[in-house]
C-alpha cells in the first residue's frame, strides 16, 4: 500500500502521545543520571555512554556524534524509515485513528490498523475457549497435571489464564470461523491455524496441548507457548511469528512482572514458562522467562526499562544444556555487562534444579531461594569461576590458559576501578593460596593487560585509533563553547575562566579567529552588544563569516539540544583537555618506538608516560559523560 499524506491533526497527536523514553528504551539501555537518562549511542560505537535523553524535553541528543532529536527523529533514524512510515507504526503503537488528506487512504490505513485490533480480539477469544475447556470433562488430564505435577492453584491457574487445547483437527478452526465468524485469513495471520497441503481447508496448529498465552506488556494475548502432554515432539511448541508476535522481543509474563521488577529494582530470568509461573504464584513477582531462544539484547533492553539499577539475575538450569543457555544468554548482550550498562549476576540451584522444582524442594524453598538470588554472583565473577573449574593451577599449561583467559575479560572491561579490582582477585586466585605471590601475579597480570592494550613496537603511530575522531570531537566542543558565549552571557565568564583555568585555546583556525575578534570587542567594552559588534566586524569578511555564520543563530535544534548549559560547558573543556592529551599520548608512543628500537634507556619514560596519559584520558571521559 502506498503510504498516504498524514492530516496534520493526526500527527499533532501522535507527537503528543509518544514518550520518548518509552520508545529509546525499546532500543537503549538508559540509566538515570540526574533529572536525564544516558546510555550508550545507538548510532555509533562507544564504550561509555554518551547519549543523553531528557524526558522533560521529550529530546535526545549524543555528544559523541551529535545525533539528536524527538521520538519520531529516533525512529526513522534507527529503522531507516521515512516519516509517514514511523508515525503509522506509532498510531498503531498508540491506537491513534488516522486521518489523511485524502478519504480513501484514511479508510485504507484505518483498515490495516483495525486488522491488528481483529488479531488481538480473536486471541482473546481463543484464551477464552482454552480456558473453557480445560475446565471441562476433556480437561481434566491436563488440568490434573497442573494440580499434582505442577502444584499449581486453581487461583494460579486462572490468573496465567491457563487452557487446553483439545485434540480434534478443526476444533478451534470450527469455533472461531463458523460459530464466532472470525474471517480465516486473520485467524490464520494470528497463527491459529495452518492451511492443509492439499489445498482445501485448515486445521488447527494446537491440538491435544496445554495451552499458556503470551502477553505484550500491556497484557494482550499476542501468541501462545504450549506443552505436549502425551510424548509427542516437539514438548513444547510456540505459536509462529505474526504482525503482533516477534519471539526475540517478547519476555514471558513481563506484563504482570513490570511492577514487581521496579518495586524489586531486579529482574529475574529462568528458561521456562512454569519455573516463572511457579516463582510468581509463591509470590517471587520479578520473574520472567524467554522464549526458547537465545536471549537477546532486544529483550534485555525492553526489561531493563522497569529496573533503576539495571540488575537482572539469569536462573537457568544447572545442567551442561542450562550452562550454556547461560552462555549464549551472555554472549548476547555482553557489550552492555562490559560497559557496565548491566548488572548480570548468574544463579545456579543446588543439585542441577530449575526454578520451577526447587520451589517444591522443601518446606523452607521460597526463602532458600530468594536467599540465593540475594548470593548469586555477578558474571564476571560466575565466569572466573567457570575458567578454574575442574582445572588444576599447578599444572603449568592449565596456569597459563586460565591466567590468559582471565586478562581477555578484564580487558574488555570499560571501569578502570573493576579492571583493577578483578586485577587483584585474579592474582589472589592464581596464588592458590601463597599470600606472598599475589603481589607479583598482580604485577604480571598488569603487564599482561599493558601488553594487550598496546600497539606492538613495530606498530605505525598514525594506525593508533582516535576515540570518536579528535577533529570531529574537536569541532563540536569548540562551536559549543562558542554558541554559549554569543547566546548565553550569563556564562561567559565561567567559559573564560575555564579556558584560563586548563590554559586551553580554540585551536581551529575559524574558532581561534572568531575568539580573538571577540577578546578585542570586550577589550574596548566589557558587557557590548557582542552579535551585532561582531556582525559589524565580518560585514566586509564574507569568506571568514561564512565559516562561523552557524554560531551566530540559534536554531530550533540548538534550543532542543541544549539541556543543561553549566554541565555541557564542563564536557566541552574535557574534550578540549581531551584532544591535546590525545597529541601528547601519540607523541609518547612515537618517541617510545622510535628509542625501544635503539635500546635506549630513556624510552620507558615515554612509555610509563604513554600509559599515564592514556588514565588521564580515560578519567576525562567520565568526567564528559558525567560532568554534573
Amino acid at each position: 500500500m502506498q503510504i498516504p499524506r498524514l492530516h496534520p491533526d493526526t500527527i499533532e497527536e501522535i507527537k503528543q502521545k509518544v514518550d520518548i523514553v518509552e520508545v529509546i528504551s525499546d532500543h537503549v539501555v538508559l540509566n538515570k543520571r540526574g533529572k536525564d537518562l544516558v546510555g550508550l549511542c545507538p548510532f555509533h560505537q562507544e564504550k561509555t555512554g554518551s547519549f543523553t535523553v531528557s524526558p522533560s524535553q521529550q529530546m535526545y541528543y549524543c555528544f559523541g556524534c551529535a545525533a539528536g532529536g524527538n521520538g519520531i527523529k529516533f525512529l526513522m533514524e534507527i529503522g531507516k524509515q521515512s516519516f509517514q512510515e514511523v508515525v503509522l507504526d506509532l498510531a498503531k503503537r498508540y491506537q491513534v485513528p488516522i486521518k489523511t488528506l485524502e478519504r480513501q487512504s484514511s479508510l485504507e490505513v484505518n483498515r490495516q490498523l483495525s486488522l491488528r485490533e481483529n488479531m488481538y480480539e480473536i486471541l482473546a477469544v481463543s484464551t477464552s475457549f482454552y480456558q473453557y475447556i480445560l475446565q471441562q470433562e476433556q480437561g481434566k488430564v491436563p488440568l490434573e497435571y497442573l494440580e499434582k505435577e505442577r502444584q499449581l492453584s486453581l487461583e494460579t491457574v486462572q490468573s496465567f489464564q491457563l487452557g487446553y487445547a483439545p485434540g480434534g483437527w478443526e476444533t478451534l478452526y470450527k469455533y472461531l470461523i463458523e460459530s464466532k465468524r472470525y474471517p480465516v485469513t486473520v485467524v490464520e495471520q494470528a497463527g491459529l491455524i495452518k492451511p492443509r497441503k492439499s489445498g482445501s481447508g485448515y486445521y488447527d496448529l494446537f491440538r491435544d496441548r496445554l495451552m499458556i498465552p503470551i502477553k505484550d506488556t500491556q497484557g494482550r494475548v499476542i501468541a501462545f507457548g504450549s506443552r505436549s502432554l502425551n510424548g509427542e515432539e516437539p514438548k513444547y511448541l510456540n505459536s509462529p511469528e505474526t504482525p503482533l508476535f516477534d519471539k526475540s522481543k517478547i519476555l514471558f509474563a513481563l506484563d504482570r512482572a513490570k511492577m514487581g521488577i521496579s518495586k524489586q529494582d531486579q529482574a529475574i530470568v529462568v528458561e521456562g514458562y512454569f519455573d516463572a509461573i511457579a516463582l510468581h504464584s509463591v509470590g517471587i513477582t520479578n520473574a520472567v522467562a524467554s522464549l526458547g531462544t537465545a536471549f537477546s539484547s532486544e529483550q534485555l533492553k525492553q526489561l531493563l526499562r522497569y529496573s533503576e539499577s539495571k540488575q537482572v539475575i539469569f536462573n537457568f538450569d544447572a545442567d551442561k544444556a542450562g550452562l550454556a543457555a547461560t552462555q549464549r544468554a551472555i554472549k548476547e548482550i555482553e557489550p552492555l555487562i562490559y560497559a557496565g550498562q548491566v548488572q548480570a549476576k548468574i544463579l545456579h540451584l543446588p543439585q542441577g534444579k530449575d526454578a520451577d522444582e526447587f520451589l517444591k524442594s522443601s518446606p523452607h524453598a521460597v526463602e532458600d531461594y530468594l536467599e540465593s538470588a540475594e548470593q548469586a554472583p555477578l558474571w564476571m565473577d560466575w565466569q572466573i569461576a567457570q575458567l578454574i573449574n575442574n582445572k588444576r593451577l599447578d599444572q603449568a599449561d592449565h596456569f597459563q590458559q586460565i591466567s590468559s583467559e582471565m586478562i581477555q575479560y578484564i580487558s574488555k572491561l570499560a571501569s578502570a576501578d573493576l579492571r583493577t579490582y578483578y586485577i587483584e582477585k585474579c592474582a589472589t586466585i592464581l596464588s592458590n593460596g601463597e599470600v606472598r605471590l599475589i603481589s607479583s601475579y598482580v604485577q604480571n597480570l598488569q603487564n599482561k593487560l599493558k601488553r594487550l592494550n598496546s600497539p606492538s613496537a613495530t606498530a605505525s603511530p598514525s594506525l593508533i585509533p582516535l576515540v570518536n575522531g579528535d577533529k570531529s570531537l574537536l569541532e563540536k566542543a569548540e562551536s559549543f563553547l562558542l554558541l554559549i558565549y554569543l547566546h548565553c552571557s550569563d556564562y561567559r565568564q565561567k567559559i573564560r575562566d575555564s579556558l584560563e583555568d586548563k590554559e586551553m585555546v580554540f585551536t581551529l583556525s575559524p574558532h581561534r579567529s572568531l575568539w580573538q575578534v571577540i577578546m578585542q570587542i570586550q577589550a574596548s567594552d566589557n558587557e557590548p552588544n557582542l552579535l551585532e559588534l561582531l556582525q559589524d566586524y565580518y560585514f566586509n569578511e564574507a569568506e571568514k563569516f561564512k565559516q562561523v555564520s552557524h554560531l551566530f543563530h540559534l536554531s530550533e535544534k540548538n534550543h532542543e539540544d541544549l539541556f543543561r548549559i553549566s554541565e555541557l560547558i564542563e564536557q566541552a573543556i574535557a574534550s578540549l583537555e581531551r584532544v591535546q592529551l590525545e597529541k601528547y599520548r601519540q607523541l609518547c608512543l612515537q618517541k617510545w618506538q622510535e628509542l625501544s628500537q635503539n635500546e635506549n634507556n630513556n624510552s620507558y619514560y615515554y612509555l610509563q608516560e604513554f600509559y599515564n596519559t592514556q588514565a588521564k584520558i580515560h578519567q576525562l571521559d567520565q568526567v564528559r559523560l558525567t560532568a554534573g
